[in-house]
């Protein structure tokens, strides 16, 4: 009976053990499924990557999609991917309902990348998918746009409707109150207070911003320091704050490219056209250079039209004192008035205008009688640009003007009195509809200080004090000025108006863009998918 026991007992051990043997065995068989499912996600994974990258990185530096269309294959140890993009067909003008550009309209081109993943004994598959879209956005969609820092330091209140997006850094502060009704963004940090090398004192007045639910947050928090870039926790506290409608490079924003200029300065676009596809010289129907005017005709052929718009009083030569400048401006006057009844308002509303620089004098472009314009106008040039009196406000057009430097003449302005004490230089109410696209002075750089901020690329000559300057537009700062490159400083030259500045919310509508108007090309992801079945998704 003992040995039927010490039997029995033997046969239940092993019955245990080949249990236990048998369960070990089928853990290490799950265990390694997953670890080899878990290969095969991740090399599926950066075959998305790979494609994705080589999309973007092509889009930033060309402008256009990779040709042909990323392909290929990957291998990481015992796991290997197929990848593979599908193109969704030609670009289609729409809203976009994703990221932080939704509510903005764009020419939108789709792509589908797809990757497998498996491991080296195809006992693993991972099929994923990613979903991508390049976006060309008309610029003027944005109230602000600044290529290179934003400074916005205004000392009365200020009101910046629609949205404001700088591809550096965002300073913000104000004397009173500053307020942004819509999104915020940088491709690089946003900080409250002054730019390092400004030589000037920061202010404590409110910055309040517009959350999603359209109720003002202000940066300063309630023990009286500022919610910015440089705060702990910026990214949660900030998306807490406002949900979403302040995004920076911590947020994972980008900066907003260019594609009409990838292969060379944002400059292109206002340089003479020899050896610069990117120039408003080539999209003109009429230009001036060096003095000479050139018309397009419906053929596609120039002629010289100089003596027609000299003796009609089109254009004329002038000179006046720019106080900013420290300089005589040698200047065209263009006549816009008499450009409209002359016959030779250019057909598709582009003019650009080229004089080389003199030596001791600034070379500049001065619009007049612009207050009705025969028709959607866009003027560029890549010397300093002024304008005289009021401009587009009877029967408003829509209309941009695209220089080195903009500076605002009100109708009292006299070129008699451009020399005199400003007491001499009376300013009275304006008002501009128009797109700007213009440059500034670098903050700190070759020991200027302060370059005025956003609210001073419009540039002022006269004394403004109790008068308004009413605008509406988009305003854009794509470069450094290069040949109106005078220091900023208040009370010197001018004194600022009151300033009742906005977005203009027509340009909203495609068909209310100026002629020529430039995009912004962003990429961005819009979906991912991991294929788990037949016909299924998660």
């Amino acid at each position: 009976m003992a040995l039927v026991i010490v039997l029995i007992l033997i046969l239940m051990m092993s019955l245990i053990g080949i249990g236990s043997i048998m369960t070990s065995m089928s853990e290490m068989d799950v265990a390694d499924n997953e670890l080899k499912q878990t290969g095969a996600f991740y090399i599926a994974e950066s075959g998305l990557e790979k494609a994705a990258a080589e999309i973007s990185e092509r889009y930033e530096t060309a402008g256009v999609p990779p040709n042909p269309l990323p392909s290929g294959a990957l291998e990481d140890n015992i796991y290997s991917c197929v990848y593979s993009v599908a193109d969704g067909g030609a670009a289609v003008q729409t809203t976009l309902t994703e990221g932080a550009y939704r509510g903005l309209y764009g020419l939108v081109k789709s792509f589908e990348i797809s990757s497998v993943g498996t491991d080296a004994d195809r006992e693993s598959a991972v099929t994923l998918s990613l979903g991508m879209q390049d976006a060309l956005i008309p610029l003027f969609q944005f109230a602000v746009f600044y290529e290179n820092d934003l400074e916005i330091a205004p000392g009365p209140n200020m009101t910046l409707g629609g949205r404001v997006h700088s591809n550096q850094n965002v300073y913000l502060q104000s004397g009173l109150n500053l307020f942004i009704e819509s999104y915020l963004t940088s491709a690089s940090n946003i900080f409250h207070g002054r730019k390092p090398g400004s030589g000037q004192s920061e202010t404590n007045g409110n910055v309040l911003i517009r959350d999603r639910n359209n109720v003002y947050q202000d940066m300063r928090n309630l023990d009286g320091t500022w919610l910015d870039s440089r705060s702990g926790d910026w990214v949660h506290n900030s998306i807490a704050r406002w949900n979403g409608q302040v995004e920076d490079s911590d947020h994972g924003f980008s900066q907003l490219n260019m594609p009409v200029v990838v292969d060379g300065a944002t400059t292109d676009l206002i340089d003479r056209g020899s050896g610069n596809n990117d120039s408003f010289e080539h999209k003109a129907g009429l230009k001036f250079i060096d003095g000479q005017a050139l018309y397009l005709q419906n053929d596609g052929t120039w002629i010289d039209v100089t003596s027609n718009l000299v003796t009609s009083g089109v254009m004329t030569q002038t000179t006046f004192y720019d106080a900013r400048e420290q300089q005589q401006v040698l200047s065209l006057d263009l006549d816009l008035q008499r450009l409209g009844s002359s016959g030779y308002f250019p057909g598709n509303g582009i003019i650009y205008s080229s004089f080389q620089p003199s030596f001791g004098v600034v070379t500049g472009l001065r619009l007049q009688n612009g207050a009705e314009l025969r028709g959607a106008l866009t003027v560029a040039t890549d010397n300093p640009m002024y304008t005289a009196g009021n401009y587009n406000t009877v029967n408003k057009k829509p209309a941009a003007l695209i220089a080195d430097a903009i500076t605002v003449l009100s109708s009292n302005w006299s070129d008699a009195r451009s020399e005199q004490n400003i007491d001499n230089r009376l300013a009275v109410g304006t008002q501009i509809n128009a797109c700007f696209m213009t440059g500034n002075t670098e903050t700190g750089a070759n020991g200027q200080e302060y370059n005025g901020g956003l609210e001073n690329l419009p540039r002022f000559l006269e004394k403004w004090t109790d008068r308004s300057f009413v605008w509406r537009g988009a305003m854009v700062d794509l470069w450094y000025s290069r040949q109106a490159t005078g220091e900023w400083s208040y009370g010197r030259y001018y004194t600022a108006p009151n300033r009742d500045w906005a977005f203009d919310p027509s340009l909203l509508d495609i068909a209310n863009l100026p002629p020529g108007t430039p995009m912004v090309n962003i990429v961005q992801r819009t979906h991912w998918r991991q294929v788990v079945g037949q016909n299924q998704e998660i």
